[in-house]
């Protein structure tokens, strides 16, 4: 079996590789340098370039490209950048799968829960529409919209809408977690926005059940089934690395001045997410429940 993967140097990217190559799946990176191996083959998803014999006879596509969304301030180089780097990166390698004879049969596009916008207390599943704001209207939805032309070709396209993926190797939680463990965390603007999290495990072990599963096809939710609070959150974490937290808030006119635009949409809202695909497709999570995805990871 060959699988193809975009974005396979980043965090999930490289997760998901080494996964899938101790399950004895050979791998090609899609990779924006010289190939260093058989494994391996150039594209450039800004001029549209790829090699398309690459593609062909492969069993699927993961594509996991894009620039990163919440590690720099959002000036508007860096939003075009966010949406450049998705649209034009999904768009190349659409088109390239629509001329191709024996193409890889199914497509895994990365995308975001940031679709649903802030969602409050509301659980949401994948049958929610797309909520406002930058992440929704600007990246998610013309993101995903730039699949449709491989379904309608008839390739099994499933969207990867991921949440706050939980590792001690990168992300997020390896960048808050030195703050945690000086005693320093405490909870961000009303604490009361929902995070939705996904062990890294566990995301891996999702992206391959939906691999496997020819009946899994639309948005699928990469989410823990039991989405907590920012407040609950920061209490976990606290407790996981053996240190108090603040028993104050960190006030959003704060994070605003740090974070700049980011800490509105990034921070300070959430989505309360459930994997329903998932779940009725009978995917058992090793993580359900935050405490122990946290011992795991840290």
């Amino acid at each position: 079996m060959t699988i193809i993967v975009t974005g396979s140097s980043g965090l999930l990217g490289s997760a998901l590789v080494r996964a899938l190559r101790a399950d004895g799946v050979r791998v090609v990176r899609l990779v924006r340098r010289a190939p260093q191996g058989a494994d391996e083959s150039f594209w450039n998803p800004a001029k549209g370039l790829i090699d398309p014999a690459a593609l062909e006879g492969a069993e699927a596509v993961v594509h996991l490209a894009g620039a990163g969304i919440g590690d720099r301030r959002w000036s508007d180089d860096v939003k075009r950048e966010v949406v450049r780097s998705r649209v034009e990166g999904t768009r190349t390698l659409v088109t390239a799968l629509g001329g191709l004879a024996a193409g890889p049969p199914t497509l895994l596009s990365g995308s975001a829960i940031g679709f649903y916008g802030d969602t409050g207390d509301r659980e949401v599943d994948e049958t929610a529409p797309p909520g406002s704001g930058f992440l929704a209207q600007e990246v998610v939805v013309p993101w995903e919209a730039e699949t449709a032309p491989a379904r309608e070709a008839g390739v099994r396209v499933a969207l990867l809408r991921t949440g706050l993926v939980l590792s001690g190797d990168g992300g997020m939680l390896a960048r808050i977690l030195p703050i945690f463990k000086l005693g320093l965390g405490a909870p961000l603007g009303s604490g009361g926005q929902y995070w939705s999290w996904i062990s890294i495990d566990d995301w891996v072990g999702a992206v391959r059940h939906v691999l496997k599963d020819p009946e899994i096809s639309g948005p699928v939710n990469l989410t823990a089934p039991e989405p907590v609070t920012n407040a609950e959150f920061t209490r976990a974490l606290g407790e996981a690395v053996h240190r108090p937290t603040m028993p104050l808030a960190v006030p959003g006119f704060l994070l605003r001045a740090a974070l700049g635009e980011f800490a509105g949409e990034g921070v300070l809202t959430g989505q309360r997410v459930i994997p329903r695909r998932l779940l009725e497709a009978g995917h058992a999570f090793r993580h359900t429940g935050l405490n122990e995805a946290l011992a795991a990871v840290i």
